[in-house]
């Protein structure tokens, strides 16, 4: 990422409020918090069920529900992880963690868009995504201590 990019990150708005405001700053995390926990408890139960675990519950009930529930947390999570990213971007480029957490974050989004294409849902994509999003959060945690 270029370096003029960089700056224009850390100078936005956004970034300045948060940089200025550990209020701010504080209820962001919160929120980057939240959709991970969404994320992760919408899409760890289908994973399950994918491989066969609560078989009484039937998936063409809960399957939908919980995408919905997984791609809000997503959505909530990147917003405010993008946030959280602007307030010291050229540190975060620089942290092995950080571009750890990346790539299996590209990871496991491939991984959901090949689960979505397939008639029949894969049980060795779902201990993957398992694999995957827990590798995603370790990543995450891993970042502050790097």
């Amino acid at each position: 990422m270029g370096a003029a990019i960089i700056d224009w990150i850390g100078a936005w708005p956004g970034a300045v409020l948060l940089q200025r405001s550990g209020t701010a700053y504080l209820f962001v995390n919160a929120t980057h918090i939240l959709g991970i926990g969404l994320l992760l408890g919408a899409i760890l139960p289908l994973d399950l069920r994918l491989l066969g675990l609560f078989r009484g519950v039937p998936l063409a009930v809960v399957m939908p529900f919980l995408i919905r529930i997984a791609a809000t947390g997503l959505a909530i999570a990147i917003t405010a992880g993008l946030w959280l990213f602007s307030v010291k971007p050229a540190e975060y480029i620089a942290n092995e963690a950080f571009l750890w957490k990346m790539a299996l974050l590209v990871l496991a989004l491939a991984n959901i868009i090949l689960q979505h294409r397939l008639a029949q849902p894969s049980r060795v994509l779902a201990a993957s995504s398992i694999v995957l999003w827990l590798s995603v959060l370790i990543a995450g945690r891993w970042i502050g201590f790097v």
